[in-house]
């Protein structure tokens, strides 16, 4: 493997890694000279390029194939002002790539070809120099411990490494039914706890990280109790099209509903929302208004076509508070 050429940067605000992979997305099911648009995709890189946005510093330290989709997602990553000198080439494994057909009305299918990908082999040698160049926030998900046993270690090292060094540590579960079981993504994931700063998981996520979780009525507060009493500090739970929660071990909850907006492609909301809050948390906002500015990427990630593609720059934050139909002149 050799590094990406680049000028080392200073600490980064948020450093996150994962697989990114080349995107083609069908405006329906697949046929025979269908029009696809081609782009990139990958959970960490869609928060890393939401938070660049916003102007945060944001580093993603990836692997890639020595390839044209390797390299159409560094042009991509760099174009958008995310840090990309610690990501890295994979001289003979391909990057990975899908496929995502918007089959009936907002209803999304995504295919994919990721079985021994650069990032499926990504171990901790491979972040050590990310993580030597220090950060404010580790971003991790659910997604890059699924992809083989070496990401899974290189999480597990990347979380105690920014927890011993008084990083916030944030979480996206990020369950992904298609890479493993709910059992086998909790065995991965438990383990991660007493490091975490922050957990954000969807309510139907919250039975994959803790066994407290029931059906009953009461139900997700056990859950999010029991994950508080983990070591977790902060639990926020996405309810989509409800809103959002958070609860912290000081005592503090908050709820929020979502913004209304037309629904065009749900695909990213989570990543979209993930990046709000953390942009929240590093602008110093009170829980309330981190919900708030998370509830707003994912408003803007639902109502725009694509993964990252329609979030918004800091002067646009205010943009959906304008009147449907508004032009801005």
């Amino acid at each position: 493997m050799t590094a990406v050429p680049g000028e080392l940067p200073p600490s980064a605000d948020v450093l996150t890694f994962g697989e990114t992979m080349l995107a083609a997305q069908l405006p329906g099911a697949p046929a025979v000279g269908a029009q696809a648009r081609t782009t990139v995709a990958g959970a960490e890189s869609n928060v890393a390029i939401g938070l660049a946005r916003l102007g945060h510093r944001a580093a993603w330290a990836g692997l890639v194939g020595d390839d044209e989709p390797g390299r159409l997602v560094l042009r991509t990553l760099r174009g958008e002002g995310v840090d990309i000198a610690r990501a890295a080439i994979h001289a003979t494994a391909p990057t990975g790539a899908m496929l995502r057909e918007q089959r009936v009305a907002d209803l999304v299918r995504v295919h994919y070809w990721r079985s021994h990908s650069a990032a499926s082999l990504l171990t901790p040698a491979d972040i050590e120099p990310a993580l030597g160049d220090g950060a404010r926030v580790l971003h991790l998900t659910g997604i890059t411990c699924a992809l083989g046993p070496g990401p899974l270690e290189a999480v597990r090292a990347a979380a105690a490494h920014a927890h011993a060094q008084g990083w916030t540590v944030a979480l996206d579960v990020n369950h992904r039914r298609r890479l493993r079981t709910a059992e086998e993504a909790g065995r991965a994931l438990r383990p991660l706890l007493p490091h975490l700063t922050v957990l954000i998981a969807s309510d139907d996520e919250l039975p994959v990280v803790n066994d407290a979780f029931t059906d009953a009525p009461d139900g997700e507060e056990r859950a999010v109790d029991a994950l508080l009493d983990s070591g977790v500090r902060e639990v926020v739970v996405k309810r989509g099209g409800e809103g959002a929660a958070f609860r912290d071990q000081e005592g503090a909850r908050y709820s929020l509903p979502a913004l209304r907006v037309p629904v065009r492609d749900t695909v990213g909301a989570g990543d979209a929302f993930c990046a709000g809050y953390l942009s929240g948390l590093l602008d110093g906002l009170p829980p309330a208004e981190r919900l708030a500015r998370a509830n707003t990427l994912g408003a803007f990630a639902v109502a725009s076509d694509g993964d990252w593609e329609g979030l918004p720059r800091r002067d646009e934050l205010d943009l959906l508070a304008a009147a449907p139909g508004t032009a801005i002149r």
